[in-house]
């Protein structure tokens, strides 16, 4: 069930007591943001296992700061009340599907094969989590591109234009863009098993 949030404490009474909730934060007029409300509304639809709260940041200010979140759209995840999780950015439908199921989602072709992953990452000289996330990547041997901001301004702009996001690292895994080092989405989008 889709619920509208109005504040902060309408969200607590809302969580309270349940096992697992989202929330989502949005810009109504936001790209991003109509990406992630149309590719949730496509599987809440056919599913009334959870609900999901909708926080328009536009009305609602006294949330997005409890929760540091300074970028839309942004679902936090809570588990028995608490906060676990962030996941910035529009993901795919199926992204969302094995969100909202406890699945690992791994992306396969059209006769069920798994995908080799395309991974660029987006990085600039004095970043160091971006020689973090390398290493990372490195580590679980995948293979990515890297490509350094500072000295392509045209990858710059297109990236802010996809993600909404000016700061590096950012990890393009298929398409899906994933800001900063964030270990647990890096770890979903590639199918790593830690």
């Amino acid at each position: 069930m889709i619920i509208s949030i109005k504040s902060y404490k309408e969200l607590l009474d809302k969580i309270a007591n349940k096992k697992k909730t989202y929330a989502l934060l949005y810009k109504s007029g936001s790209e991003q943001s109509e990406c992630v409300l149309k590719n949730i509304n496509e599987i809440i639809k056919d599913n009334n296992k959870f609900d999901l709260f909708l926080i328009d940041v536009t009305t609602v200010r006294d949330i997005h700061d409890k929760y540091n979140v300074n970028s839309v759209p942004s679902l936090l995840v809570f588990e028995n009340s608490q906060y676990k999780n962030i996941i910035k950015g529009c993901m795919t439908k199926e992204y969302y599907e094995s969100l909202f199921e406890n699945i690992v989602y791994l992306p396969s072709d059209k006769n069920g094969k798994k995908v080799t992953k395309r991974v660029t990452i987006y990085t600039s000289p004095t970043c160091s989590w971006c020689n973090t996330t390398k290493s990372y990547l490195r580590k679980n041997n995948i293979n990515f591109r890297e490509i350094d901001i500072s000295k392509n301004q045209k990858a710059a702009e297109e990236l802010v234009r996809r993600s909404g996001q000016q700061g590096v690292p950012q990890t393009d895994i298929n398409g899906q863009i994933v800001v900063g080092f964030d270990q647990k989405k890096i770890d979903m989008l590639l199918g790593i098993n830690q």
